[in-house]
């Protein structure tokens, strides 16, 4: 069954700028008319509808092209909880469909020039090109590979030209030295250490800098997240500019939710040029997450596949995402967010091997509480045999309240927090903090333990000066440090 919203059914994509002859007009009412009520399309233009078991992705609140978010479950969107999460609904299809191979190839950023127009003319067009006979016959062969090669003869031409079009294979990086420390520790084989701190609200740094002096002796890299919440905060790029002021390395978080296009490439350029080689690219939280008034919640112009695709390429082939030529590309070594526990595990391998082949060297997962359940996509993961292709750093939250890890249970989109760790939350009562110190001692050792597991990322969410004593305790701390 297609997947609608009364509110957003059929409702072409909105194009501002181009007026098309009543002939192609016709055609486009035609053409919503039939795939309106049979995929839910919304005519962006840029059909990839046998890539998503034939349900349109631009159902999406978030105007994801290449797969769930983080926050994906099998009940509704967390967007918009009125409605399932369309992305699930693709991939449970793909599967019942023996299509979920489809699924790894990278759907570029939309060309909003073809935006609420046909698609028609240009497949007929191609099927004239290919001979009907010939297309015909190879739909109708008996033999898979000769049908899926008859369709890509007629539908790949009908895409952007080359250097506009994703695949579905995996790219190692174009070079031999590592780019940073981070990537260096990792190499020789270093269980890492890396951790998270809250940019300030305000242009005063004092705090910031003292976290980043507090940290750096025990971490191989700091991270800065970008607006969490969709609660503006200082940039990441500021922060990790003034990270290695102060002699660190920095991890620059980019969200996909505030960048078009055009945003994130200079962007990157710019931080490169300024020393910031790590870069972890997400989907970022909703826009319906943020404080009133709210902005508008369904136009992202690129999610972070894309997004990791873009910088892989300008990095790799020296090109921006029009073709033209980087003479000097950025050096980077690019990161993606990782969700073990936002669906069903097998969806979730097939959307992280997704970000492998655009471009992910690392991951940092969502926070990790469920060791079996973490072991399970592991396992997935390795199915897929994409565990020596990345590094993967499991996220790991010590608890400082009862009211935090309910919170982190019941309102952040793929955490799941078992009953027995809030129990004994519940039961520590006054002494919280200490029994939410000692839970991610035992989780780090446990995942220590897990083949394919790099590191840790330590997301103290405020509580930045218990990282020392927790990478001490775990013993972690380089030499040196272990009895400071």
């Amino acid at each position: 069954m297609p997947i609608f919203t009364p509110a957003r059914r059929w409702q072409p994509a909105f194009r501002p700028f181009k007026r098309e002859s009543f002939g192609r007009r016709a055609l486009a009412a035609v053409e919503l008319a039939v795939k309106g009520p049979l995929f839910g399309c919304r005519m962006c233009g840029n059909c990839l509808l046998q890539e998503t078991a034939f349900i349109c992705p631009m159902e999406c609140p978030k105007g994801l092209r290449n797969g769930p978010c983080g926050g994906s479950t099998p009940e509704r969107c967390y967007v918009d909880e009125t409605r399932p999460c369309v992305w699930y609904k693709i991939y449970e299809r793909a599967f019942q469909m023996g299509r979920e191979e489809m699924l790894l190839e990278v759907l570029p950023p939309l060309d909003w020039d073809k935006v609420g127009g046909e698609t028609w003319l240009d497949v007929i067009e191609q099927v004239r090109k290919v001979g009907v006979k010939q297309f015909v016959g190879g739909m109708l062969s008996g033999d898979a590979q000769t049908r899926h090669d008859t369709w890509q003869s007629v539908f790949q031409p009908v895409r952007q030209p080359d250097w506009w079009r994703g695949d579905a294979e995996y790219h190692p990086p174009a070079y031999d030295e590592p780019v940073s420390e981070l990537e260096r520790r990792l190499r020789v084989g270093e269980f890492v250490v890396t951790a998270e701190v809250s940019p300030p609200m305000s242009t005063a740094t004092g705090r910031l800098l003292r976290n980043v002096d507090l940290l750096k002796p025990y971490v191989a890299a700091i991270n800065f997240t970008d607006s969490p919440s969709a609660t503006p905060r200082m940039s990441s790029l500021a922060c990790s500019v003034l990270t290695l002021e102060q002699g660190a390395e920095p991890v620059m978080q980019i969200a996909a939710r505030d960048r078009t296009r055009t945003g994130l490439q200079a962007e990157v350029i710019g931080a490169s040029a300024l020393g910031v080689r790590n870069v972890l690219c997400l989907s970022g939280d909703s826009g319906r997450m943020g404080p009133a008034p709210l902005g508008r919640l369904d136009v992202v112009d690129i999610d972070s596949v894309q997004m990791l695709w873009i910088l892989r390429r300008m990095r790799d082939e020296g090109i921006y995402l029009d073709g033209r030529e980087i003479k000097s590309p950025p050096k980077l070594f690019i990161g993606a967010a990782a969700s073990p526990y936002a669906s069903r595990p097998e969806f979730q391998a097939i959307r992280e091997h997704k970000k492998i082949n655009a471009g992910a060297q690392f991951f940092q997962t969502n926070v990790v509480f469920d060791i079996g359940g973490f072991e399970v996509w592991l396992n997935e993961l390795a199915k897929r045999d994409v565990l020596d292709k990345v590094y993967i750093l499991a996220g790991i939250a010590p608890l400082k309240s009862l009211r935090m890890a309910e919170y982190m249970h019941y309102k952040v989109p793929g955490v799941s927090i078992p009953e027995a760790v809030l129990k004994r939350m519940e039961r520590a009562g006054d002494g919280a903090a200490e029994e939410g110190f000692a839970i991610a001692l035992e989780l780090i050792e446990q995942v220590r333990r897990l083949e394919g597991v790099n590191g840790i990322h330590l997301m103290a969410v405020g509580w930045e000066e218990v990282v020392p004593d927790l990478v001490r305790e775990a013993g972690l701390a380089p030499v040196g440090k272990s009895e400071s």
